[in-house]
């Protein structure tokens, strides 16, 4: 039995009371039962806020024996909340189960609460794609191509996911001019051609690693966007 600072990622009903969730600790993405969902439990295990938890159990599906507030709650509306449901998403679709990650942890606790402060949406999102796929294993250079050449300005690039960039001879769909992966490297979030090549990128790489199945997040996005 042990405690931890963790985060519920998702929840689904499990049996008649209880709830099957996904929760985000330092030891990685973590699969638990919650006895008592329905009661006074279950309004605590709220998304987006820390929790201090008990688990024991030693098959890979714990049991929450204690579940606590473990600091202020986190509130999110409207665009900020359902960029929180695109980032439980992602760990829920990309992190394999017990795989530690204290690193992406506090990223995350991080991204959580700038979103919660109202800090500028793009460079929060950009940031914590990119530390995801690194901390992954996927991440790749801004400044060289796959053969370990420096990238020029004046050429196009195509995205080869897991590996980095490759040059092109002419302009095909998707590609990147070198000038602007190179200015990813400042990460000056104050200019729009950065953000927009950072936003095009990251959905390229992750693309390569979500099995072609759309994110619910980015869905219910789009219907809630144009209900405006």
């Amino acid at each position: 039995m042990h405690s931890s600072l963790a985060f519920i990622l998702h929840s689904r009903p499990y049996k008649e009371t209880s709830a099957l969730l996904d929760v985000f600790t330092p030891a990685g993405r973590l699969s638990a039962v919650l006895r008592g969902a329905r009661g006074k439990l279950g309004s605590v295990a709220r998304s987006f806020s820390p929790l201090d938890i008990e688990l024991r159990g030693r098959s890979e599906l714990k049991t929450i024996s204690r579940i606590e507030p473990a600091g202020e709650f986190n509130l999110l509306q409207g665009q900020r909340l359902f960029c929180a449901m695109y980032l439980n998403e992602l760990l829920v679709r990309l992190l394999p189960l017990n795989d530690p990650q204290p690193i992406l942890f506090e990223h995350y606790i991080l991204t959580i609460q700038g979103l919660a402060q109202n800090l500028p949406i793009e460079p929060l999102l950009r940031t914590f794609e990119w530390r995801l796929l690194e901390q992954l294993g996927y991440g790749f250079s801004f400044e060289l191509d796959i053969s370990g050449q420096a990238l020029q300005e004046q050429m196009l690039y195509r995205l080869v996911p897991k590996s980095g960039f490759d040059s092109v001879s002419q302009v095909q769909p998707g590609v990147f001019l070198g000038a602007d992966i190179l200015a990813l490297t400042a990460a000056d979030w104050q200019q729009e051609n950065v953000l927009h090549t950072a936003k095009r990128l990251m959905r390229q790489a992750l693309a390569a690693h979500l099995g072609g199945r759309p994110l619910m997040s980015r869905e219910l996005f789009l219907v809630q966007k144009g209900s405006r």
